[in-house]
């Protein structure tokens, strides 16, 4: 095989089976398991690839070491293009004006949004009518595409998509024909499923990936402090594995999380989010949903890389997500 370099611009582009110990049976089990390129491979961990190939952890290195030569990975780049890149970037309407305007206009592609709040805060409705909003015209604040919904407490309802669809004048056999739901019995099936998305967005336009919930079966699964180590690790994979498939399909993706209240603060707001430093530092924006009248709710930004904090009212009804006097 040629010695490893870096591919000219015009040049032929290169395949996984061209880097240096990867035959046709490897190609085949990282394919497989979504490594599917270059670039792929150069951000992956030696780990993983040595238990998903069946190869040795030293030549997984040699595999990712070569990758990267390839990819090009680590060069800087200035601000003016990482400006052009983001102009990539599309926006999906909540259903709300408010919530849009909090959020810069809407959801980010290539972004993770965290909804977050107690039991009946709204988060599964918002989560249904973002799956709905996904398949509006693009004029309409919408993506024309289609949605995948990981299902881990049972929450998806399609009378709720028939009734928002109909609001929005939308065919409801349309929309949920659009909507590719899967329910997760356990945090490692969760984690598979979220792998697993990418076979399907080579079959199906997906420009909108969701979570509800995001943490309940890793809160579940591993209790104590003597299996926290392995849970944060976990989660923190499968956030990764979740941003990933947004920045390759240019995809939204949207998760709800829990809270619980911490004993330890006396003053203010008790409810701190599940999942800790790892959920705070991978969700790109996160969104503190808490309950008012009727069926008003007050949604705040409380974490976002260039906008303010800031809080405005949604309304909750039989149509739908909108804005709230």
């Amino acid at each position: 095989m040629a010695e490893t370099k870096k591919i000219e611009e015009g040049e032929e582009k290169i395949t996984i089976e061209d880097l240096p110990g990867v035959g046709e049976a490897t190609a085949e089990k990282l394919r497989e398991n979504g490594y599917d390129d270059i670039m792929t491979l150069a951000v992956a961990s030696p780990k993983d690839l040595s238990e998903i190939g069946g190869i040795a952890e030293g030549a997984a290195v040699k595999i990712i070491a070569a990758a990267r030569k390839y990819a090009d990975v680590g060069n800087f780049e200035t601000g003016e293009e990482i400006l052009e890149r983001r102009k990539s970037i599309k926006k999906l309407t909540t259903g709300s004006k408010n919530l849009d305007d909090l959020l810069g206009g809407g959801l980010e592609t290539q972004s993770i949004t965290e909804f977050f709040g107690e039991f009946g805060s709204g988060k599964t409705q918002i989560m249904l009518q973002l799956a709905v909003n996904s398949t509006l015209p693009e004029e309409n604040g919408g993506f024309d595409s289609d949605v995948l919904i990981i299902d881990t407490e049972n929450t998806f309802r399609p009378e709720r998509i028939i009734q928002m669809s109909k609001y929005k004048g939308l065919d409801p056999d349309t929309v949920l024909k659009r909507i590719h739901v899967a329910r997760a019995y356990n945090s490692h099936h969760q984690i598979l499923l979220a792998e697993k998305a990418a076979d399907l967005s080579k079959e199906f336009d997906i420009k909108l990936l969701l979570v509800d919930s995001l943490t309940s079966h890793f809160r579940s699964e591993y209790m104590g402090r003597g299996s926290l180590a392995e849970r944060q690790q976990l989660l923190n994979r499968h956030m990764h594995d979740l941003l990933k498939f947004g920045t390759i399909n240019n995809a939204v993706i949207a998760v709800t999380n829990q809270v619980s209240a911490r004993p330890d603060i006396f003053f203010g707001d008790p409810m701190t989010p599940i999942g800790g430093n790892i959920v705070g530092h991978t969700a790109t924006f996160r969104i503190y949903l808490r309950k008012s009248k009727g069926g008003k709710r007050i949604a705040r930004l409380i974490d976002s890389p260039y906008l303010p904090e800031g809080e405005t009212v949604i309304q909750l009804s039989e149509d739908g997500i909108m804005d709230g006097s």
